[in-house]
């Protein structure tokens, strides 16, 4: 099964949007971008909102259907390892493998040795055509990196041949995700990684890797964009090379996780996969709950109410809701509004202060924040908050439909 070229993760964390996300790839193929959406949703996010993996099927075919879409479409179960994958298996045909929580776990010494072995004879200085210096590669290197990643990258093998064991060879998309560590990835590291992984025999068709800088949840990238263009160049090199040194699929291609709204590093992004002629995933995941709230805002009466109530309750349970992704946000609680502030905002202040327009004087980076982790909020409020979906749907479809391809696929794929 093979992945486009360029895809899209998109989440919905209340599976209502399906429609409204699809409608923003048909909008990129008119104009002569293909696209591919991915629908995903993490185990985490099942548990919260009480779902099950099959819906997410359900409201990707029924969206494909409804709009008549007629290219490839996938179901991604995000993030998933060995003990929480099997549920995904039946209902999904992309897997997210996460095993950062195994990196720097120590593989078994004779491992270590035979993968050291393996690869010594890219010891010394390596020449990767795209890459400006060779770089320095000593055995010493590749088993320092070895010993940080190899028993990660065997995780990755147990989880996937499990998956293999149920769905067969072929039948599904691989992807193995590094992201959500503390420190990011260097070329010279992620192409060892990938080495580790085609001596598993995982046939990967997209990697997440951490990159510099923080991608923190549905706000833009903060760190050096220089720097960063300057290493997603590399990576790209890099991958072209392990394709044709490790006999990796074709179709292996870069993933950037949280890579919804990182607006000053999407013009780089482009520019190198034209440069490469290579391709992209990159996912979008949480910002389509945020754009219900504002769609609702905008709705007026009972929408915004409910929005209002949103935030207020989130506000109250800051330390609870934060928590899970305090490694993924930063939040100035000085700068949250009150709840008595934010209870006499009309819709439209609302919408500006959550809406992510940084041009915007209203906009307010942390108030984004804590809703982005807020869904919880919302699914416990149950069907009250399911029938304003359903009341207030061309507002809020609207909304989606737009943030997904004005703020996203436009700016990352269709933009000069």
């Amino acid at each position: 099964m093979n992945l486009p070229k360029y895809s899209m993760g998109i989440g919905d964390r209340f599976a209502h949007q399906g429609k409204a996300q699809l409608a923003a790839f048909v909008r990129a193929k008119q104009l002569g971008v293909d696209v591919t959406p991915v629908w995903n949703k993490s185990n985490r996010e099942h548990n919260i909102v009480h779902s099950a993996p099959p819906s997410v099927r359900q409201e990707a075919d029924e969206a494909v259907k409804a709009l008549g879409w007629k290219g490839a479409y996938f179901v991604d179960s995000d993030h998933i390892g060995l003990k929480t994958v099997d549920p995904f298996i039946a209902p999904s045909d992309f897997f997210t493998l996460d095993v950062a929580d195994f990196i720097n776990k120590p593989a078994e010494d004779t491992d270590i040795r035979s993968f050291v072995a393996a690869h010594a004879k890219f010891a010394g200085s390596l020449s990767i055509p795209g890459i400006d210096r060779p770089l320095d590669i000593t055995e010493s290197r590749i088993e320092a990196i070895a010993r940080k990643y190899l028993y990660a990258a065997k995780e990755a093998g147990k989880i996937y041949r499990h998956i293999e064991a149920a769905k067969g060879k072929g039948m599904f998309v691989t992807e193995v995700s590094m992201d959500e560590t503390d420190q990011p990835q260097t070329p010279v590291e992620l192409l060892f990684i990938l080495g580790a992984l085609a001596q598993e025999k995982v046939p990967v068709q997209t990697i997440a890797p951490k990159f510099t800088g923080r991608f923190n949840k549905g706000v833009d990238y903060v760190g050096d964009v220089s720097q960063f263009e300057k290493e997603f160049n590399e990576d790209l090199s890099v991958i072209a090379f392990a394709i044709k040194a490790f006999g990796l699929p074709l179709d292996l291609k870069l993933s950037v996780h949280s890579g919804s709204d990182k607006f000053s590093i999407y013009a780089p992004i482009r520019r190198a996969i034209r440069k490469h002629g290579a391709g992209l995933h990159i996912k979008t995941a949480g910002t389509t709950w945020l754009e219900e709230l504002i769609g609702l805002a905008t709705a007026g009466g009972e929408g915004l109410q409910i929005a209002k109530d949103v935030y207020t309750q989130a506000l109250g349970r800051f330390d609870e809701l934060c928590a899970p992704y305090a490694t993924v946000i930063d939040i100035d609680k000085s700068k949250l509004p009150s709840p008595e502030q934010v209870v006499g905002w009309t819709g439209e202040q609302y919408a500006s202060a959550l809406r992510h327009d940084q041009s915007n004087k209203q906009y307010n980076l942390s108030f984004r924040q804590l809703l982005h982790v807020g869904f919880k909020v919302a699914a416990q409020m149950g069907d009250q908050y399911i029938h304003a979906l359903e009341k207030f749907e061309a507002t809020i479809a609207k909304t989606v439909t737009e943030n997904m391809f004005d703020r996203h696929l436009k700016r990352i794929f269709v933009d000069a």
